[in-house]
């Protein structure tokens, strides 16, 4: 199950309470103050792990809590501070604060970490004639975990376009694929090597946008976040005709689509493949989206393999621009 938003509640670890007590002997009549001062609380960190994928355990672990810190004790013995609790999610994690509408830290890159609540200090011991104290409370927040995935490149397209056969032709990702729409219900990665001296790319597959996914409509709305970080995105369109479609509808549709949830995701770099070209009448198609849309265009049949490797070295070569 691919789980990509979770609320939690943190709690940093309260102070220990600092000791009131006395010292007595036979110098000291009335006994002399020597308490200890209480530990610190623990913090609460979330730490981007690359071996974390999901934020599905947060969903049974909804309270997550920090050690307290422990109190002071005679002869001026200070508590010890309480454990730091390290959170481990995935890179590209987003933590909000939901009270505040705020975002905490976008832990793009693993190792990237962030102090989400921090413990309270200890309270003071009545040694050296002072009224002992509690413990200050640790930082309690409501936070929302949202994750974005980290890929160079994104597949858009109509539902059964394609995109889940050619992720699984050019990468060893081994999504479900099936002749009917909405076969991907979750986002798919695949890494892509096109020859051995070469710097190997991320591919994302969502699921399938239709007229009205940046409202919410199909999968799509759930699933666009998931190429917010891409550099490059790759149109997938349906060129068979198959159904009745128009391929240049369908093409200017998921544009739109993109446009409406996010400006920025509608300006990304893209590079248009021409799917299912082993269907016949293909040919015609081609030539008259070519002509209609006037933008370069990869025919590919994803099923099998023709023009793939074209497609995929005009992706490495756009990578490799947008790098410089």
């Amino acid at each position: 199950m691919f789980i990509d938003q979770a609320k939690v509640t943190v709690k940093a670890g309260d102070g220990g309470d600092g000791c009131s007590s006395l010292r007595k002997d036979r110098y000291h009549r009335y006994g002399v103050p020597d308490g200890g001062p209480g530990g610190r609380g623990g913090d609460v960190l979330f730490r981007a792990d690359a071996n974390v994928r999901t934020l599905l355990d947060f969903h049974y672990r909804r309270r997550l809590e920090a050690q307290r810190g422990g109190h002071g004790g005679s002869n001026n013995k200070k508590g010890a501070s309480g454990e730091d609790l390290i959170v481990r999610v995935p890179a590209g994690t987003i933590l909000h604060d939901v009270s505040h509408h705020i975002i905490l830290r976008d832990l793009a890159a693993p190792g990237d970490e962030v102090v989400a609540a921090r413990g309270g200090s200890g309270g003071r011991g009545n040694g050296g004639g002072r009224e002992a104290r509690p413990g200050n409370p640790g930082q309690s927040r409501e936070i929302l975990l949202e994750l974005k995935l980290i890929a160079d490149v994104g597949l858009v397209g109509y539902p059964n376009a394609g995109k889940s056969t050619l992720i699984s032709t050019v990468s060893r990702a081994r999504p479900k694929i099936a002749s009917y729409p909405f076969t991907t219900k979750e986002p798919v990665l695949g890494v892509v090597k096109l020859h051995e001296d070469s710097t190997p790319f991320v591919v994302a597959d969502i699921p399938g946008l239709i007229e009205g996914a940046h409202a919410g409509k199909g999968l799509g709305d759930t699933f666009l976040r998931h190429i917010e970080r891409t550099r490059l995105l790759i149109h997938i369109v349906d060129i068979s005709g198959m159904e009745g479609r128009d391929p240049v509808s369908d093409y200017a549709k998921v544009k739109k689509e993109l446009i409406l949830y996010s400006r920025e995701l509608g300006r990304r770099p893209y590079l248009i493949a021409l799917n299912k070209i082993d269907i016949p009448g293909a040919e015609d198609r081609v030539r008259d989206f070519r002509a209609r849309v006037r933008r370069r265009a990869y025919p590919v049949s994803a099923l099998t393999g023709d023009g793939v490797r074209d497609l995929m070295g005009a992706v490495g070569r756009k990578l490799e621009r947008l790098k410089r």
